[in-house]
């Protein structure tokens, strides 16, 4: 059950869609595959992998019913674009293909649920671009730099650490600290709150995973409600502090920020930093964890990645958000009737554009599965298609990835994984729970 699904489970029930006729569970030709079962997504992932070939391979997309949902009245379900083509297009046109119905969730959730929790994700224009033309603004040429400085010391910090702590979970001690301690940084969040931020993200992105969330929908309800409130109340404890008392941090400028007299609202701006703090981190996380995954698993690659870290980096980065594709899918909703690759669409449909699949498209890239760092062209949808909704935060995620490996490899070339990674069970997120690391031989 995915994490804004539950959080429904104590508001009004919508009224009931109307259904497609063509829904079924199962699409024709394929079998026993079900994205909407939270069993699917907890298979191995060369299962997985198979599975979602054989959805490629299909010659429409496959239609299925809504996830389980504490709703006593189910929505009309959903079209699983999986192939690139499909992906790309519907990411180009938001005015057919739209955010504001929820993006972040197949099952529909009220307005206010997707803005609090989604923020500019579940918008479409001029709502959006309003939002994102005031949020990168306060991205200055000066910030930015200010980031870029604040990630190679926070690197450093952190492999200092690692050295002194020895084999160890890299996820707690390296993937999750580098992007927490950036976004916190950035925001001006006090080292105090660190942990209570680290949790509150583990929550709301939790997916279906019992050991984030519980199992008891009254429970899991409270759970993300609290999660979703303590960030909101402290970016607005942060937000009052600015106003008596500028800093040289993001929400300094968030909160300055000032375009033709238009300004963040306190509710827009709790809204922005849940975003910022759970895809910053998260998202970032798994990109990472990923990667010593990858170089672990391809001692070849990583052996020419070695060989020449400043050349190749850059392609390596992209590889490896291709393969991690660490947010899985998004929704979008039709506004009209529309046919895109021989398959009509009637306004009202969702779709869901599974990023995970259309970066393993082989339409688009040869030998898919293969790790190669020097793939050339990579059009990958790791960050989102082409489009209003590609990530804001790319810039960021790719200097991190890039100063982490940089740090890591330079000063322990042979860290590698030294188990399989502990998996989260989640539709949305490609996350890594635990990773156990090694570098003492």
């Amino acid at each position: 059950m995915e994490p804004n699904v539950i959080l429904a489970a104590e508001l009004p029930t919508p009224s009931t869609p109307r259904r497609s006729p063509v829904a079924t569970a199962e699409p024709s030709g394929t079998t026993g595959i079900d994205l909407s079962d939270t069993a699917f997504w907890g298979r191995p992932l060369a299962e997985r992998d198979a599975a979602f070939a054989e959805l490629r391979r299909l010659p429409q997309p496959p239609f299925f019913a809504e996830p389980e949902t504490p709703f006593p009245n189910p929505g009309p379900g959903y079209y699983a674009l999986v192939k690139h083509a499909d992906v790309a297009e519907a990411s180009r046109n938001p005015a057919v293909f739209c955010s504001g119905q929820g993006a972040t969730s197949l099952v529909d959730l009220p307005a206010e649920f997707n803005e609090f929790f989604g923020s500019m994700i579940n918008m479409d224009d001029p709502r959006h671009a309003r939002l994102r033309r005031i949020v990168s603004r306060a991205f200055t040429p000066r910030m930015i730099k200010k980031f870029e400085d604040d990630v190679q010391n926070a690197a450093a910090r952190i492999v200092d650490d690692l050295l002194q702590t020895g084999p160890c979970d890299f996820v707690a001690n390296v993937a999750s600290r580098l992007p927490l301690t950036i976004i916190c940084q950035m925001m001006g969040i006090p080292d105090s709150s660190y942990d209570m931020v680290l949790r509150d993200t583990n929550i709301i992105l939790s997916g279906q995973d019992p050991d984030f969330l519980s199992e008891d929908a009254d429970q899991a309800v409270l759970q993300l409600l609290t999660a979703g409130q303590e960030l909101a109340d402290l970016v607005t404890d942060l937000r009052t502090a600015r106003l008596a008392s500028p800093a040289d941090d993001l929400i300094t400028a968030l909160v300055t920020a000032n375009i033709d007299g238009e300004q963040l609202t306190g509710a827009e701006l709790a809204s922005f930093f849940i975003l910022l703090v759970v895809a910053g981190n998260e998202t970032t996380r798994t990109a990472i964890s990923h990667a010593l995954v990858l170089l672990t698993d391809n001692p070849a690659q990583r052996a020419l990645l070695l060989a020449d870290f400043d050349a190749r980096i850059a392609g390596a980065v992209e590889e490896i958000v291709r393969i991690a594709s660490p947010v899985m899918y998004m929704r979008r909703t039709l506004t009209q009737d529309y046919t895109m690759n021989g398959q009509d669409y009637r306004a009202g449909d969702k779709v869901g554009l599974f990023y995970w699949s259309a970066d393993r498209d082989e339409a688009v890239f040869a030998d898919p599965a293969r790790f190669d760092i020097t793939r050339s062209p990579n059009p990958h949808v790791g960050f989102g298609a082409a489009g209003p909704h590609f990530c804001l935060g790319a810039h960021l995620a790719r200097r991190e990835i890039t100063v982490a490996l940089r740090e890591l490899l330079g000063r322990m070339p042979d860290i590698h994984a030294a188990s399989p990674p502990d998996r989260l069970l989640s539709n949305f997120i490609n996350g890594i729970k635990h990773l156990n690391c090694d570098f003492s031989s």
